[in-house]
């Protein structure tokens, strides 16, 4: 290699270059040295005629940093950037995006900083690895909308300041994935769902299949272990039946479209895992069941030549009716271009055809890495044009971010849209212009696709000349008029159940948002207001501007306005924003609430202990003159351990010790508990009765709920309520209040009760 690279003449290297052997397999090099040299060659594939000493000088740097550093696996951590590196010059990428793959971990792994790498290097290779350490830092959660939603705003303005930052994240999640097997289990799962969640929907977003179908494999294979593995026995078993199925067809192709003197590249192969799965799921079928399982590729030099190509296709083998899309006259939003045809096989058994010329190829494998601006074309024009058409779906995603203060709207909305599984429509514009829509779109889609104010503005609208309904499907080929009126109030709510395309669901949900924002922040008002009296709480005591700050940063709001008319419109509970408001207000008061509030009320060792007479005979240590209540999330009774826990305005709240918000309190909290005690010991306060509240597990049967209420009517047991709830497996779960005198009591019930036929288990709610 370093003779290849020692040559002068460009032609010459393009040559031994051709001539030089497939470069090993990932998993068949000795040590990264070796691994390195795969690098090399991978990228003069490409570009022969270019000066790598900067990407020698990166695998230096990187080598040097990570020196001490292993793997899950056992191997050197440089193995890691190296492989990433690969990908990106598979992906055939400049020079400073493979440099800052190979140093993507230095800066968070190691000593190294930013300001080393844009010494050492230069500012552009420095703010690539900037970009990909924050991305990094990205945690994701699938539970946590509010943290998912601000993770995903931070990844999209990364992508916005430089795309080659997502691809060398892309790359990075990729080689993560190929090594997923020296991990546990659960982390397997964890990356698994959030490749399939986020990375390769974004993958699939900016057309680079070469990465997507590898990244969907890997994530069925760790996600549903069982099912992947039958998928890959079945398709095993029958492997030599498909290859001689696929070559036959392959060859009888390239003689059909030899003879018609047409030049074309042709191969087969078994479509990958995941598309096969995602069919079986959808169309609840068997894998013998599902048409295309084979496609056939035919690759030519111009678009006249897929035409002609098709032609011959449809004379050599029967299509079949309603299988035939053509995105070379209609892209997909992603860019991607062929003609797909499914035709009837030799044996009646239906394979895919698909028809492009070697440039969509390309787009079709590398998506927006084959055409951007950072990629000379060879007349030394960049191809800006192409990559700002690729990129107008992250722009749209900007203008959300801008537009939305609600994460749970912003993240149901991103799904939608990088949901790309259901095939798109196309229609025209009365002008002859055409719009991409997603299946199953309404003239509202229509509308909104166009414009904002023609959606907010539109009354009706005519379909090939023909007034239809607003909720009407729009067809392929159907030609829009929409009807719009100055009189118009604008959109319905009823529109959002309608509409399909994410554009049309966000527009009228900003219409909405602006035209009712008022009454929201006045309703909002009302609800918080009414929260904080019936919790005895002074909210101006809490409505401060740096406690208000954390809220919005919390829910993502940019203003308090937005909080209020969250509140007001149902996206945000009251509740969650006054404890926030808490949370701040106690950190920030934390020494006051210590030693005056608290501390000072509770009297040192060697007084003797105040008891306060209350209803339930508790004896409150220290604390005097002060009101007893008992808490309703653990139901304490006579004989039960207790604690008391100092409220602001409500006095003591009495649990149990094992109740689980006494167990879970924040050490900030537990300043504010204090022993108390029932008055005679475990004694029953004689005609006192208290509430208690049991869970019972039982497989289900006719007549149980009979046999529980006998033994509680037997006793004399006063049951308050009662909820069941039944499992698909036949488990009941039966919640129980009653009241009771003494924990005594309690325990002689529940021991009759577990006699009880089909009872498995019982227990006390903690909280």
């Amino acid at each position: 290699m370093e003779a290849i690279m020692s040559e002068g003449n460009v032609e010459e290297k393009k040559e031994k270059i051709k001539n030089v052997q497939e470069y090993k397999r990932e998993d068949e090099f000795e040590n990264p040295q070796e691994l390195f040299e795969n690098l090399k060659l991978a990228i003069l594939r490409y570009h022969p005629s270019t000066d790598i000493s900067m990407v020698k000088k990166a695998y230096k740097v990187a080598y040097d940093a990570h020196k001490e550093q292993k793997r899950k696996s056992g191997e050197p951590y440089i193995i890691h950037p190296v492989s990433v590196a690969i990908i990106l010059a598979e992906l055939e990428l400049d020079k400073e995006t493979i440099v800052a793959g190979l140093l993507h971990d230095v800066v968070e792994d190691t000593s190294m900083t930013l300001e080393d790498i844009e010494r050492q290097f230069n500012p552009e290779i420095a703010l690539l690895v900037d970009g990909v350490t924050k991305l990094t830092q990205i945690n994701y959660s699938a539970d946590k909308v509010e943290l998912q939603a601000e993770n995903l705003r931070k990844m999209f303005l990364a992508m916005a300041k430089d795309i080659r930052v997502i691809l060398i994240k892309l790359a990075d999640r990729l080689h993560n994935l190929r090594t997923l097997q020296y991990v546990k289990p659960e982390k397997q799962r964890e990356k698994a769902r959030e490749t399939m969640d986020i990375y390769a929907p974004i993958a699939q977003r900016l057309g680079i299949s070469k990465i997507k179908i590898e990244l969907d494999d890997l994530s069925l294979k760790y996600l549903e272990p069982e099912v992947y593995k039958n998928l890959e026995n079945q398709i095993e078993q029958k492997k030599s039946s498909r290859e001689k199925f696929i070559q036959d067809i392959v060859d009888d192709v390239k003689r059909h479209i030899d003879n018609a003197g047409i030049e074309a590249k042709i191969d087969g192969r078994v479509k990958h895992f995941f598309s096969i799965y995602r069919k079986m799921v959808n169309q609840d079928k068997t894998l013998d069941q599902i048409y295309d399982l084979f496609a056939v590729r035919i690759i030519v030099d111009t678009v006249r030549e897929c035409y002609a190509a098709l032609g011959v296709i449809h004379e050599m083998y029967k299509p079949i009716p309603g299988r035939f899309k053509d995105y070379i006259a209609m892209p997909k939003p992603n860019m991607y271009q062929s003609l797909h045809t499914t035709l009837i096989g030799p044996g009646g058994m239906p394979f895919e055809i698909q028809i492009r010329t070697f440039e969509m190829h390309k787009t079709s494998e590398y998506g927006i890495a084959a055409h951007w601006k950072y990629k000379e074309n060879a007349d030394g024009h960049n191809s800006a044009d192409t990559e700002e058409a690729k990129l107008s779906w992250l722009r749209q995603i900007l203008e959300w971010q801008r537009d939305m203060s609600d994460n749970k709207e912003f993240m149901s909305l991103l799904k939608s849209d990088l949901n790309l599984y259901s095939e798109n429509i196309y229609c025209f514009t009365p002008s002859g212009d055409v719009l991409n829509l997603p299946n199953g779109s309404t003239p509202i889609d229509f509308a909104y696709a166009i414009h904002s104010a023609v959606g907010n503005k539109m009354v009706g609208a005519r379909v090939n000349g023909k007034m239809v309904n607003i909720d009407y499907t729009i067809r392929n080929g159907d030609r829009i008029e929409v009807i719009t009126s100055q009189n118009s109030k604008g959109p319905s709510m009823d529109w959002l159940k309608i509409v399909k395309s994410t554009q049309a669901k966000n527009k009228i949900s900003q219409w909405f948002k602006s035209e009712l924002k008022e009454d929201n922040i006045s309703k909002g008002k009302e609800i918080l207001d009414k929260y904080c009296k019936t919790k005895s709480i002074v909210l101006s005591d809490y409505t401060k501007p740096e406690y208000m700050e954390k809220v919005m940063s919390k829910y993502g709001f940019r203003d308090w306005n937005s909080v209020l008319a969250a509140v007001g419109h149902g996206g945000l509970k009251e509740g969650q924003v006054m404890n926030k408001l808490i949370e701040e207000y106690e950190k920030k008061h934390k020494k006051d609430i210590t030693d005056e509030e608290i501390l000072g009320a509770v009297s040192e060792s060697g007084i003797r202990p105040k008891i306060t007479k209350s209803k339930g005979g508790i004896v409150v240590k220290g604390i005097h003159d002060v009101a007893v209540r008992f808490s309703k999330c653990c139901n304490p009774v006579p004989g039960d351990e207790i604690v008391g826990f100092v409220t602001r305005g409500r006095g003591v709240s009495i649990h149990r010790t094992d109740c689980i918000n006494i167990l879970n309190m924040p050490e900030l909290e537990r300043t504010r508990l204090i022993e108390a005690e029932w008055q005679d010991g475990a004694k029953p306060v004689h005609g006192e009765k208290y509430t208690a509240e049991i869970n019972l597990f039982a497989n289900n049967r006719t007549g149980i709920l009979a046999d529980l209420s006998k033994i509680t009517t037997e006793r004399q047991i006063d049951v308050t309520s009662m909820n069941v709830r039944t499992s698909k497996q036949g488990l009941a779960t039966i919640s129980m209040s009653f009241e009771i005198g003494s924990v005594e009591e309690l325990n002689r019930l529940i021991d009759k009760m577990r006699s009880v036929e089909s009872i498995i288990d019982i227990e006390r709610t903690t909280g």
